[in-house]
C-alpha cells in the first residue's frame, strides 16, 4: 500500500475497534431483520448506456476541503433529480470528513442505490453499512487479500449488499476477479500517491470479462471524458469532484451524458 492509503487504513483500524466497543454484528443483524431490502445497486448500474453513480464527497487527502457548503441532503436530491443511476457516499470520517450519518440520512431520502463507499477492514463495517441503508460497499482489492475480499463478497451477498470491488492495475484485477467479484471499478487514481490517469481504465478493459459489470472511478470531468470511457465499452462511472464543485449539478450530469443544456443556469 502507498503511504496514503497505509495512513487511511491504521487510521480506519482504530475507529473500527472503537466502533467494536459500541455494537456487534449481532446488533446490525438486529436492525437489519427490520429493514426492506435495499434498492439492487448492480441492476441500477449496468442499464443499457453508461452509468453514472454521483458521488457526496465534502473532502478527499489530496484536494482538501471540495464543499463549505456540504448540504448533503439536497446534493443527493439533486443528483437524483438530475438522472444518476446511483449515489456513492463517503463516509470515511477523518481523510475524507465523511460520516455513516450521512449514508443513512441520504438513504431515507432519495430512491436509487447508495453505495457506502469507505475503507472497508472488518466485516462489522459490511453490516453497519447495510444497517444505514446502504445498497452497495466499496472493496479495495489493495487492502484485502483474496481470502477476505471472497469471504467479504460472500457475507455483503448474504445480507443483499452489492459489492464494487475496486482494482488499480492487472494483478488487482485478477485478485477481483478470482475472489467472485461482480461489479469491478477500476480507479484511475493511484491511492499512494493519487495521480490520475484514465489511461488505467483502458489498458485494464480487456482483462474484465463481458459478463461483469465494469466502473471507471476518478478523474472524469468533461463530456469528451465520458466518450473516452464510452469507447471501451465502460457500464458506469464514479463521478465526485466535478459534480460537488458543479453550481448547477443537473447540469453537469446533463453535460457529462451529451444532453444539450445551460450548464450555468441556476
Amino acid at each position: 500500500m502507498g503511504n496514503i492509503l497505509s495512513r487511511i487504513v491504521t487510521n480506519r483500524k482504530k475507529q473500527i475497534d472503537a466502533l467494536k466497543l459500541q455494537y456487534s454484528i449481532a446488533d446490525f443483524e438486529k436492525i437489519i431483520s427490520d429493514r426492506d431490502p435495499p434498492p439492487c445497486f448492480y441492476k441500477a448500474i449496468s442499464k443499457e448506456g453508461i452509468n453514472i453513480i454521483a458521488e457526496v464527497k465534502r473532502a478527499s487527502p489530496s484536494k482538501g476541503i471540495i464543499s463549505e457548503n456540504f448540504d448533503y441532503i439536497h446534493i443527493a436530491r439533486q443528483y437524483e433529480n438530475g438522472g444518476a443511476a446511483a449515489i456513492s457516499v463517503l463516509t470515511e470520517p477523518t481523510f475524507f470528513k465523511g460520516d455513516i450519518r450521512y449514508l443513512e440520512e441520504i438513504c431515507g431520502e432519495v430512491a436509487l442505490p447508495v453505495l457506502c463507499k469507505d475503507f472497508v477492514i472488518e466485516l462489522i463495517q459490511i453490516y453497519e453499512a447495510r444497517a444505514n441503508g446502504g445498497s452497495a460497499i466499496l472493496l479495495i482489492a489493495n487492502v484485502l487479500d483474496k481470502n477476505k475480499l471472497k469471504e467479504f463478497i460472500r457475507h455483503a451477498h448474504d445480507i443483499g449488499l452489492s459489492c464494487l470491488v475496486e482494482v488499480h492495475d492487472e494483478r488487482e484485477a485478477y485478485i477481483a476477479l478470482e475472489s467472485g467479484g461482480k461489479a469491478i471499478g477500476v480507479n484511475n487514481r493511484n491511492l499512494g500517491t493519487f495521480e490520475v490517469d484514465l489511461a488505467v481504465s483502458e489498458r485494464l478493459r480487456n482483462l474484465i470479462p463481458s459478463d461483469k459489470i465494469f466502473i471507471s472511478e476518478s478523474g472524469i470531468h468533461t463530456r469528451e471524458d465520458m466518450e473516452r470511457l464510452e469507447k471501451i465499452g465502460a457500464n458506469g462511472v464514479l463521478i465526485g469532484e466535478s459534480l460537488m464543485r458543479a453550481q448547477n449539478i443537473s447540469g453537469k450530469l446533463s453535460e457529462l451524458k451529451g444532453i444539450m443544456g445551460d450548464v450555468n443556469e441556476n
